[in-house]
């Protein structure tokens, strides 16, 4: 085998090791994981329990979006003889712990501390004060369904849960935007269904999820994605953590495109935050979960490296043909067309972004939800991946705007 040859193979591993990875990142896994999870019951019938349920809900500046949200908790359905509803508001300077007292006769309690040390430190502050068998964890800018805690408190009549995370759901009418989140949410809710029922999910939702008390481990205040590292922790014990879709979360979406950008940046540079840590967060013990994780969640954030490599060893291809028609190995026309194909899906998001920014809700954005957001999603993971790489991802979060 002459050199040429020798490196027309590499180049061609190289290419259909990316393209292979890509598919398995978001076709394959899903694909397996479903498979696995026809082997075990649809249904879980859950023992019924009364266990007390602390809600607590960390809120910095949200006087535009609390008093709405303490009259969403007010109308939870939940005994109300079992239900605390506790918001800390700390480093907040606008009306949101005023607005809050007003509430304080109807039974919602306040934490308020002037400093702002940061979400995470704020719950971890209010802990102590958590008087539930089970914590939910929520957000001031977003809506449950009156059914939604006791749908997401069910699963705890069994001692094997930890932990259950309930389902994200973007609110309509939010024009191309909201479509495209939407659309992402229920294929990430298709993915925690297969999860849960093999066995336990690997992602959580930081807005509804709930955490038997007694399980909580408390993330470092360095720690970004406090939601997952919590999981990690449940699981690492033993527990079982289980997503639970009947039990729904409404949010709006970001202002716009751009915030959303800002949004995603933020989550990816924590995740690869979470990878650097992940001594300390696989359970080792369970090698199916750890498998999991490292499909749903670590190599996720490696996506874009992958759509990098597959555009520029398809170009080396097509500038540098082997002398071969195979398409395996990148012959002709076989790696001009794949090139083609690859600048013909960026053109598609571009024109997508385009048409997403202008606010243009028209039958061609809609055909365009794929490709643009897929591409925006690994612009943003890469974004996160230098914010990382330079140590820029504040656990400290500004506040993106909602709709």
């Amino acid at each position: 085998m002459n050199s040429l040859s020798g490196w027309s193979i590499l180049l061609a591993v190289l290419f259909w090791l990316s393209v292979v990875s890509i598919l398995y990142v978001y076709f394959g896994y899903p694909l397996l994981i479903a498979l696995l999870a026809k082997s075990r019951p649809k249904n879980y019938l859950y023992t019924p329990h009364s266990l007390f349920v602390t809600l607590l809900i960390a809120a910095y500046n949200e006087e535009i979006v609390i008093e709405e949200k303490i009259k969403n908790c007010l109308a939870i359905d939940y005994p109300k003889d079992r239900f605390q509803i506790l918001i800390v508001t700390d480093g907040s300077n606008d009306r949101t712990p005023e607005i809050v007292k007003k509430y304080a006769h109807e039974g919602i309690e306040l934490l308020h501390n002037p400093e702002r040390r940061g979400k995470m430190a704020a719950i971890n502050r209010a802990m102590p004060y958590a008087r539930g068998d089970v914590v939910v964890f929520s957000d001031a800018n977003n809506y449950y369904r009156p059914n939604t805690i006791k749908e997401l408190l069910a699963p705890f009549g069994d001692p094997d849960i930890g932990a259950a995370s309930g389902a994200k759901v973007i609110d309509e009418g939010d024009g191309n935007l909201g479509a495209s989140e939407g659309l992402y949410w229920k294929y990430e809710s298709f993915i925690k269904k297969q999860e849960s029922r093999l066995g336990s999910c690997t992602s959580a939702s930081g807005e509804i999820l709930a955490v038997r008390k007694s399980a909580y481990v408390s993330p470092p205040d360095k720690v970004v994605n406090d939601d997952f590292y919590i999981a990690m922790q449940v699981i690492r014990q033993g527990y079982r953590f289980v997503y639970i879709p009947e039990a729904k979360a409404v949010e709006r979406v970001s202002l716009t495109a751009k915030d959303e950008v800002i949004r995603r940046t933020r989550i990816i540079a924590g995740r690869y935050q979470a990878i650097s840590m992940a001594n300390n967060l696989l359970p080792f013990n369970r090698p199916v979960l750890v498998w999991q994780i490292l499909s749903h969640k670590f190599l996720r954030p490696f996506v874009p490296f992958f759509m990098i490599g597959a555009a520029i060893f398809n170009l080396v291809a097509v500038l540098f043909p082997p002398q071969t028609s195979n398409v395996l190995l990148l012959g002709k026309p076989f790696s001009t067309i794949m090139l083609s194909l690859q600048a013909f899906f960026y053109l598609l998001a571009w024109i997508g972004s385009r048409l997403v920014n202008s606010g243009e809700d028209t039958k061609l954005a809609k055909l365009l939800y794929l490709p643009t957001f897929l591409t925006n999603s690994n612009l943003a993971a890469l974004k996160g991946f230098f914010q990382f790489l330079h140590g820029k991802q504040p656990q400290i979060w500004d506040r993106i705007q909602r709709r």
